[in-house]
């Protein structure tokens, strides 16, 4: 039986960060910050699409915690990143269990229209809502860490430290809760619901609490982003920020809970390097890559290292 070293290798890449990031420039430390950030929705995603169900409306929770971020600075002058990201998870994870009551009784294509229609309602009223800068958005405080500032050379390092560690808390909860029996319910629902609803088991209730898990992980790295950015805006609630997710999640895979932060650095140094060379088509760039991924592995970027260990 095949020992599962999920644990060793987030803890081993956690390690590996902290010790080597002072060493990595600062656009590097950026797009890694970013890179965890995505790959906190993409975990949620992830959840999601292992019991068949996809959601074209994360973008819903990632604006909700970027907004809640951003308000704790400007309007009740919290900066410390770890609250933000708490209060953003927690106000994502609330909205996530309201409308969780509606959206797990669809499947389908009409659970994956109902959520975009949900987050563009939001995006709707961001863009009216001149209180918080319209289209335009706001600027949000700089970030503190326990309540200290640090010095402005290791602003990004503190920053990526932090969202590797609440990365790898994340991980490693999902990683536990996917061996528990709700957990393990999600690719029995997606094969057969029904046989699942025969066995006892309420498939409505496990699919609403995977969403409410999947809200919440959306609105932690929507809060983290918005602090490693400095900005936010209406368009972090647009489809187009629900679809960035989506291919990050294809991309990677969804054979481990590891594989959602390997595809959002892949994404991000992707998109830097296509936009850096040809800022007028980075998107073909980005749709010929999802292409051949989906012709030569389908599973996912993930697929490769299930391989090799099963060859090992």
């Amino acid at each position: 039986m095949r020992r599962d070293r999920t644990v060793a290798v987030i803890g081993t890449a956690f390690v590996a960060l902290a010790a080597g990031g002072p060493w990595l420039p600062q656009w590097a430390m950026f797009i890694a910050t970013v890179a965890f950030a995505r790959g906190l929705v993409a975990l949620g995603l992830v959840l999601l699409l292992r019991a068949g169900l996809i959601s074209f409306g994360q973008a819903l929770f990632y604006c909700l915690g970027a907004y809640t971020a951003g308000a704790l600075g400007r309007f009740y002058g919290v900066s410390d990143i770890f609250i933000e990201m708490l209060v953003g998870g927690a106000v994502a994870a609330l909205v996530a269990f309201i409308i969780g009551f509606l959206l797990a009784r669809y499947r389908g294509i009409f659970f994956g229209l109902l959520s975009l229609a949900l987050s563009m309602i939001l995006y709707g009223l961001l863009v009216k809502t001149e209180a918080l800068g319209s289209t335009d958005g706001f600027n949000i405080a700089p970030s503190t860490l326990f309540g200290v500032r640090p010095p402005p050379e290791w602003v990004r390092y503190s920053v990526l430290v932090s969202a590797a560690a609440v990365a790898a808390a994340a991980a490693l909860i999902v990683h536990r809760y996917l061996q528990t029996p709700l957990g393990r319910l999600a690719p029995a629902i997606k094969d057969n619901e029904i046989r699942v609803e025969y066995m006892g088991a309420s498939a409505r209730k496990a699919v609403h609490v995977k969403y409410v898990i999947a809200g919440a992980l959306a609105g932690v790295g929507g809060a983290l982003a918005a602090t490693a950015v400095g900005h936010i805006d209406p368009d972090m609630a647009y489809w187009t920020t629900s679809g960035e997710f989506i291919f990050i999640t294809i991309l990677a895979g969804t054979g481990s809970v590891v594989a959602p932060f390997v595809g959002a650095l892949i994404y991000g140094s992707i998109h830097t390097l296509a936009y850096g060379l040809s800022p007028n088509t980075w998107q073909m760039s980005l749709g010929l890559a999802l292409l051949v991924l989906i012709v030569f592995l389908p599973e996912g970027l993930w697929s490769l290292a299930t391989r090799h260990a099963r060859r090992t």
